[in-house]
């Protein structure tokens, strides 16, 4: 009851103010139109006339009503720099703290019991920094202050410091507010406009958040680098960990602007992409297709071939393939590009020191300005029972395993429904090999639309793979040779024979082995990053697998120049990384590949859209090359032509996208794809069919019977 009374009273104060319309008096018309008036009651009674400016000044700021910055500088106009200050700060600080209060009592309790779970990292966050974050939200108004007390109120900051918090980092912006003030007074015509107290005043209103946000960042860096002792001179500009994709391309930026770069890889050059994943994973599908086309010969005219091939040839294949693009990675090409390579472990003793275990056993020490972590990730295997003991591949290590093989595996199991494991079951199965795919979810590849992940797996099943979905594997036996895997189906248990498995259940961020516990640098999945790729260092950057939250080769590069650019130019100018439009391909048989929002991401984000679909068995290249299946999908606003997000399922879909990445990063509607010149016969036209698809469907139908009307008058015109 008193919660209801207490709102009643906030809201009916609220109505009659806006009712009555008060907020008139709180403009700097209404300030300018009753300065003398208030002069002459500050002369007469300057106490109470101060002690009711307080009691509004309080009053406002509690029913967080809008005129609080205007209050401020009238105090700088009716009490002076000193005492309006003192006026403002103290007021506002217990305005706001009444605001925090009732917002605490009459929500905090509903909003914690509702949605604790969900505000359970924000309680944490609060409770370790709660201080901090407030005091940059009072000294950087990046939200109002009204909406900071209510939501700070919903949180478990205490009340004390709350008080104190927002007294101190409202004072310095109170200062500069009642300092305009007190020259706005001293207007009384044109020519004060131009006084160089005026001018000052707004200067320095203008110029106060850069200098807030300048010693913010002071403040936290102090915070964070207060146990460390900073070199007086560095070794390096910058250091990076790890071979792969980022750290290349972060490594290569820094030499290319001449900076000193050391880049440490415990392994291989090229990193995953390279020697696990993208490269040799292509080069199999490949031999796969190649042999899935000599099987069906005679959907081009041909006789189907019975198929004969050594797998040891196919593997080998594979290797030469990632030996041919190696120089591209190498320590030679990069030491020639100016990068100093170091083969060994770096481990993070300090935010600017690295230790460097070499491979011939010696270990160096190295000082730097900035680090970027780029160890990139690992490929996850469950805590399945008896997997250790039947053995198992993961998609780093079948390249060399099977490479011993005579034959691909007769029977092969493939844990994971998601890219890697269709990949992988697709390819093994047009090479012979009998596939059951197992995935726990109810279809696979579940990031994509339903419609996607139905036509990917009967394009799966009609190449021989067993997709099992909503099967739960329990666990691994062994019987003498005979190697099996039991799964659960509805209630109901399975068992697998098979004489290889590979576990494809996705990939893990390394978190362990270079440092980041010793220096506290927190990890959730992946490298905790800002988005300028800092973590809790500001000078220590991630970028790549290890930061998320993209797992690809080239949102990998794309981080890097971020990292690059923030680690050596981010005294002068930091760039936050760039997400909106991030291209992605499942390398399946017919290739799927997307950018933006798919149909099912606009459902659960609430975003409105239009769909446009163009059927590519209705593309003239793709009957002629007997690959007439599929689809491109287009997502875009309602009755407008900019693009939300496109899914192109089907041949050289990858390729086909990346007209729908440019016009989406540079903001080109359909149209303007409808109006570009497509080659023809090409794939590529179907982007140009599925926008005059859109067009068809937005034709101005009311112009269309003007001119039907216009014609049939033509054709009977004497």
């Amino acid at each position: 009851m008193k919660k209801l009374i207490l709102l009643g009273i906030v809201i009916g104060v609220v109505s009659v103010f806006f009712t009555l319309d008060l907020q008139h008096y709180l403009t700097l018309n209404g300030l300018k139109s009753g300065m003398e008036q208030f002069a002459i009651w500050r002369g007469n009674s300057p106490i109470t006339v101060g002690a009711s400016f307080f009691l509004m000044y309080v009053f406002v700021a509690a029913f967080s009503l809008p005129g609080a910055a205007i209050m401020t500088i009238a105090a700088g106009a009716l009490f002076g720099l000193f005492w309006g200050s003192v006026i403002a700060s103290f007021a506002s600080t217990i305005g706001a703290t009444l605001a925090f209060l009732t917002a605490r009592y009459l929500l905090c309790d509903l909003v914690q019991a509702h949605f604790g779970d969900k505000l359970k990292a924000i309680n944490e966050g609060m409770a370790k920094d709660g201080a901090f974050y407030l005091f940059s939200l009072r000294l950087i108004p990046l939200f109002p202050f009204f909406l900071v007390n209510l939501l700070v109120g919903l949180t478990p900051i205490s009340t004390r410091r709350y008080y104190w918090v927002s007294q101190l980092g409202m004072l310095a912006g109170t200062v500069v507010y009642v300092n305009a003030g007190t020259q706005l007074v001293k207007i009384t015509g044109l020519a004060d406009i131009a006084s160089s107290g005026l001018l000052f005043s707004f200067a320095l209103l203008g110029i106060f958040p850069l200098l807030v946000k300048r010693f913010t960042h002071f403040l936290q860096q102090r915070r964070v680098y207060a146990k460390w002792t900073k070199p007086k001179h560095f070794d390096r500009n910058l250091i990076v960990i790890g071979g792969g994709a980022a750290g290349l391309v972060s490594a290569y930026i820094a030499a290319a602007v001449k900076a000193k770069v050391t880049l440490v890889e415990a392994h291989k050059m090229g990193g995953d992409c390279l020697n696990y994943g993208c490269i040799p994973s292509k080069a199999l599908i490949k031999s796969a297709h190649v042999a899935h086309t000599l099987k069906n010969a005679e959907r081009y005219g041909l006789e189907n071939q019975r198929l004969s091939f050594s797998f040891r040839k196919i593997m080998a294949r594979i290797h030469e393939v990632i030996k041919t693009v190696a120089p591209h990675d190498s320590i030679e090409r990069y030491t020639q590009l100016g990068v100093d390579v170091i083969e060994g472990y770096a481990t993070l003793v300090d935010p600017w020191t690295v230790e460097i275990k070499r491979d011939d056993g010696t270990t160096q020490r190295l000082t730097t300005r900035s680090i970027i972590i780029a160890a990139g990730a690992r490929p996850f295997v469950p805590a399945l029972p008896g997997l250790d003991a039947v053995g198992y591949v993961t998609s780093d290590t079948l390249w060399d395993e099977f490479a011993k093989l005579d034959a691909p595996p007769a029977r092969l199991v493939v844990l994971g429904g998601g890219p890697i494991g269709c990949e992988l079951a697709q390819s093994f199965a047009r090479l012979g090999s009998q596939v059951f795919q197992i995935e726990m979810a109810p279809r696979i590849l579940s990031r994509e639309d339903a419609e996607v992940s139905e036509f990917a797996q009967r394009a799966l099943e009609q190449d021989g793979v067993a997709v099992l979905t909503s099967h739960k594997a329990l666990r691994c036996e062994q019987e003498g040779d005979r190697k099996f895997i039991i799964v659960e189906h509805e209630g109901v248990e399975q068992r697998i024979e098979f004489d290889a498995l590979i576990c494809a259940v996705g990939r893990v961020a390394r978190l362990s082995g270079y440092g980041l516990e010793a220096l506290g640098i927190e990890t959730k999945r992946t490298v905790l990053t800002n988005e300028y790729l800092e973590t809790l260092y500001p000078n220590i950057f991630a970028a790549g697998d290890v930061a998320g939250p993209y797992q690809f080769t080239h949102t990998a590069s794309h981080q890097a120049w971020y990292a690059a650019v923030n680690a050596l130019f981010g005294d002068w100018k930091k760039f936050k990384v760039d997400y909106r439009v991030i291209p992605w391909t499942t390398f399946v048989d017919p290739e799927i590949a997307r950018v933006g929002l798919n149909e099912q991401e606009a459902k659960e984000k609430g975003i409105a859209y239009e769909i446009t679909r163009y059927g590519i068995h209705d593309l003239d290249r793709a009957i002629a090359d007997s690959t007439a299946h599929g689809f491109v999908k287009v997502l875009t606003l309602p009755d407008k032509d900019r693009i939300l997000g496109v899914t192109i399922v089907g041949a050289h879909a990858s390729d086909l996208l990346a007209e729908f990445v440019l016009a989406m990063k540079h903001g080109l509607g359909l149209n303007k794809i409808l109006a570009t010149i497509h080659t023809y016969p090409t794939m590529s036209e179907a982007n140009k069919y599925v926008a005059g698809e859109w067009k068809r469907q937005h034709a101005p139908q009311r112009i269309l019977m003007l001119l039907a009307h216009y014609h049939s008058w033509k054709r009977n015109e004497k």
